[in-house]
């Protein structure tokens, strides 16, 4: 080959397949993993939602990325990462970090932790279901204007 020109490539109707194909599996596992990645959060909101959405005058909807659970149009709990966060008094919420090793201070996204705000680390979703005092307590504290 001369100097400054290129080899001419002869594309045969394989190379020209392997960009379609290419697209083609990358979007299969994409479509995939979304699938996978849904299944997983029906399987943690729904039986967080059966706990909470018996309790009287509790709504849902989600702010800023995340599921929320509202009274009197007042957030008191949502869904962060492997664990729902909950709002209680700081005596009650600095009470729980230190007697039970699954309360960690609620950091949803990595943002700065409040002092009212814990969050209860739980592997199965259903066991959720052992803290409905703690929900309760979350809700009347809320609804009576997050004072005491």
């Amino acid at each position: 080959y001369r100097t400054g020109q290129k080899q001419r490539r002869r594309e045969s109707s394989h190379d020209k397949a392997q960009p379609d194909r290419r697209r083609q599996k990358e979007a299969t596992q994409t479509w995939l993993g979304q699938i996978c990645a849904d299944v997983r959060y029906w399987r943690r909101v729904q039986p967080i939602d059966a706990v909470l959405l018996k309790l009287p005058g509790v709504s849902t909807r989600r702010i800023n990325g995340l599921d929320a659970y509202f009274v009197s149009d007042r957030m008191f709990a949502c869904i962060s990462g492997h664990g729902v966060g909950l709002r209680l008094p700081a005596s009650t919420a600095t009470e729980l970090q230190f007697s039970r090793d699954n309360v960690v201070p609620f950091q949803p996204a990595g943002m700065g932790s409040s002092r009212e705000w814990i969050q209860i680390d739980r592997a199965e979703a259903a066991d959720y279901a052992k803290d409905l005092e703690l929900f309760r307590a979350s809700l009347e504290f809320v609804k009576a204007g997050g004072t005491r």
